[in-house]
């Protein structure tokens, strides 16, 4: 059972790790479209949180699979809001 958990921590670990090195190498007009394009990925982050969520076993478990549910959750309304403006700048105005 530990060594599953120092498993999933080492991933998790690694994984932001990736995650700051990708976004950083991303120039900042590529930014807006890179975060729509993430929320798809958000919202398997968002189901792969609740599913662990509903087969905690622990109270680590349970807090982090909260977390991950909570910050899932920002970041897809956070996504569908920025990709809301960002169409917004394309419609034509009318006169």
């Amino acid at each position: 059972m530990e060594n599953s958990a120092l498993l999933y921590i080492y991933l998790f670990i690694l994984a932001s790790f990736i995650g700051f090195e990708l976004i950083n190498k991303v120039p900042p007009t590529l930014h807006t479209p890179l975060m729509s394009g993430a929320n798809a990925i958000s919202g398997v982050t968002l189901v792969g949180a609740i599913l662990i969520l509903n087969q905690s076993e622990n109270d680590l478990t349970t807090i982090l699979g909260l977390a991950a549910v909570v910050l899932a959750t920002i970041n897809v309304i956070g996504g569908f809001l920025v990709t809301d403006r960002m169409l917004q700048m394309f419609k034509r105005t009318e006169k």
